[in-house]
């Protein structure tokens, strides 16, 4: 199938299609007149790559387990639960930090109200 083919069954633009092919993440055959000509299973291969970065891994981290997870079942793949467990540890730290934010912005904006309260009593 060509890339055009691909994008449609699969939701994925040409463009990331090549970014993907570029991230050595599928490998389509080449045609004599330099069109990519992909395997059906290329279909599979660009849906588990969604999978992942809907996990919010970057396609460094999908490169380093994609051939077994697409070999074998994910449990016997040992590269995946040290990056899933770094993933996880990364987006807790974030949601300490936005916390963090959102308190700090919630004690600013009742600063803000109760200063412009205190210069005009009138509007109360």
């Amino acid at each position: 199938m060509k890339i055009g083919q691909l994008a449609k069954e699969t939701g994925v633009s040409i463009r990331s299609l090549r970014y993907y092919e570029q991230q050595g993440l599928i490998a389509p055959l080449r045609q004599a007149n330099g069109y990519r000509e992909y395997s059906p299973l290329t279909v599979h291969t660009v849906e588990t790559i969604k999978l992942y970065l809907n996990l919010g891994l970057t396609t460094e981290q999908i490169a380093g387990f994609l051939t077994c997870v697409l070999r074998n079942k994910e449990a016997f793949c040992s590269e995946v639960m040290p990056i899933y467990e770094r993933k996880l540890a990364e987006i807790e730290a974030q949601m300490l930090q936005l916390s963090q934010i959102r308190t700090n912005l919630i004690d600013r904006i009742a600063a803000v109200q109760s200063e412009t309260k205190a210069e005009n009593p009138s509007k109360e």
